[in-house]
């Protein structure tokens, strides 16, 4: 069985649908807190359906029962988030990581966990593409949360011989993502506006560009890396070794609709980095990890989704 935390958020609704679609008996973890039933229709009567907090160890041991595998996918996410309000970051992220590990430690059968982490890791490193080698130096809250929680998942595999493996997420996009709360993500936020014929707020001058990576991609990564031998206490980028910038993102969604979208510019994020892009040689080395989905086709393809969902 595989356990997902997070399972019904944007990545963990994802990779549940396409473990059931290939047999597999799936639990989610879920507080709801951003995460929504909605997210699971597809497989809503195929996946078994906890709710808990990361948070109550209790719970978290509970839902730990006959899992062999977890996708430990759940987190506060957001820079910005963090930056408002660091103790929750560090509650869920970091005691809520190590919650799971714990909890994975001490129950018979569990092979391995596969911990969803960020490429804020890096932070203010300069250097291009990132490789998973470079020093971090995290400059926000949400960035040091999880990097802690992958130091932790490491000390796990070398004191206790829990298999962990850590993925570095670059900006994720596609299906499912929500564009509802204040510290949601660019993608989801342009194409709401686009949809609504409202300007699309870009902060900063819009040149600050990320290694932008479809959920395909994402979830092809996590499966590969809960089962592929060999892995255990590695930590992997997971992107597609590409650069976008804001401004990449206006001009498609024009084109898309066959016009040129108005901008409003306002102050650049608190804890945002300029640039970010991946190298990916250790994952594909390591495993048969290769994007199936580029940028603009996730563009098309998460529109496409997204206009639906508005009609």
């Amino acid at each position: 069985m595989y356990l997902i935390t997070g399972g019904a958020g944007f990545i963990g609704a994802n990779l549940a649908e396409a473990l059931v679609r290939d047999g597999e008996r799936v639990r989610i973890l879920d507080n709801f807190s951003s995460g929504s039933l909605d997210n699971l229709a597809a497989v809503r009567d195929r996946v078994e359906v906890v709710e808990g907090d990361l948070r109550d160890f209790e719970a978290v041991k509970r839902a730990m029962q006959g899992v062999t595998y977890v996708a430990h996918q759940a987190a506060l996410r957001s820079v910005e988030r963090s930056v408002d309000d660091p103790l929750s970051s560090d509650e869920v992220n970091v005691h809520g990581t190590l919650h799971v590990l714990m909890a994975a430690r001490d129950t018979p059968g569990v092979k391995r966990v596969v911990y969803a982490s960020s490429s804020s890791v890096y932070g203010d490193n300069p250097a291009l593409p990132k490789v998973e080698d470079h020093t971090p130096a995290p400059v926000s809250p949400y960035a040091v949360s999880k990097l802690a929680a992958e130091q932790y998942s490491r000390v796990f595999s070398k004191l206790y011989g829990l298999e962990t493996v850590s993925l570095r997420y670059f900006n994720v996009f596609g299906p499912k993502q929500s564009p509802e709360s204040r510290y949601a993500a660019v993608i989801p936020l342009f194409m709401r506006s686009a949809v609504k014929g409202e300007p699309l707020e870009v902060h900063g001058d819009g040149e600050q560009s990320r290694d932008f990576t479809y959920i395909d991609n994402v979830v092809q990564a996590n499966r590969l890396c809960l089962t592929t031998p060999g892995l255990s206490g590695e930590v992997f980028n997971v992107a597609c070794n590409e650069r976008h910038s804001l401004l990449d993102i206006a001009h498609s969604l024009g084109r898309m609709l066959g016009r040129e979208l108005p901008r409003r510019h306002v102050e650049p994020r608190r804890g945002d980095v300029r640039h970010t892009q991946a190298s990916i040689d250790r994952i594909q080395a390591k495993t048969a990890f290769r994007p199936t989905v580029g940028f603009e086709d996730g563009m098309r393809r998460t529109f496409d989704w997204f206009r639906a969902q508005q009609v």
